[in-house]
């Protein structure tokens, strides 16, 4: 009898030994309970894909270009250069706040930080002084350049107000063109919610042809919906 129980007490903390978890197991369950969740392994990092709209200028839109200029050398062919985006915010000599929303919009839309431009010199009846923080700008460059340009054109123009396409003569007799828009809202990624009032800004294509005609060809080329001229 006292056999018997002796071999059930040893099978229960077989049992028992069965049971309980070992180190590795252990770890496993410390760390999904400090952490919550497993680490996902990381994605193995290649170079980005090329922005679109610049696959479309090597294979669309250059060899386009250099037929009608009959030019032969592709590097003398028209390109861009920059895209400058500049918000001036009037309203943040007396709402700082105001300032802060451009900023943070801009950040948004041109996907790095924007530089807060000063007053260069004061003007008494606007309260303007010397140094005081007025507005926000931007410079793109290369890749961040050619998808802020697709965005804006194929998402922010068409949602602009009785839009019926861009003058074809803002130009600055340089080649580099500007427009304007009246509020920060045509573009998807920011939130209205977050945003107490309407903010416009400035963008200005520049390029490397001296020829306006040339920078238009080379825009619409792009896809910038241009009235006829």
């Amino acid at each position: 009898m006292a056999k018997k129980q002796a071999e059930a007490a040893g099978g229960e903390k077989a049992a028992k030994k069965q049971q309980k978890p070992g180190k590795t197991e252990k770890g496993q369950q410390a760390a999904k309970k400090k952490g919550g969740k497993e680490k996902a392994p990381a994605e193995p990092q290649g170079p980005p894909p090329t922005p679109r709209l610049k696959e479309r200028y090597e294979k669309e839109i250059l060899p386009a270009m250099a037929k009608s200029l009959g030019q032969t050398n592709r590097p003398a062919l028209p390109k861009l250069e920059k895209i400058v985006i500049n918000m001036g915010v009037g309203s943040a000599i007396n709402e700082k706040k105001h300032l802060e929303e451009a900023v943070d919009a801009l950040k948004l839309i041109a996907g790095q930080q924007p530089v807060v431009t000063k007053a260069r010199k004061s003007v008494a009846g606007f309260r303007l002084r010397e140094g005081m923080d007025i507005g926000c700008k931007v410079t793109l460059r290369s890749r961040r350049m050619y998808e802020f340009l697709d965005r804006l054109v194929s998402l922010a123009l068409p949602r602009v107000r009785d839009f019926r396409g861009l003058s074809p003569k803002a130009f600055d007799g340089r080649g580099n063109y500007s427009l304007g828009l009246s509020e920060q809202l045509v573009f998807p990624e920011l939130n209205p919610d977050k945003y107490s009032h309407s903010q416009g800004m400035n963008i200005t294509i520049v390029t490397t042809t001296d020829s306006d005609d040339e920078a238009r060809e080379l825009l619409r080329g792009f896809g910038l919906p241009m009235r006829a001229a």
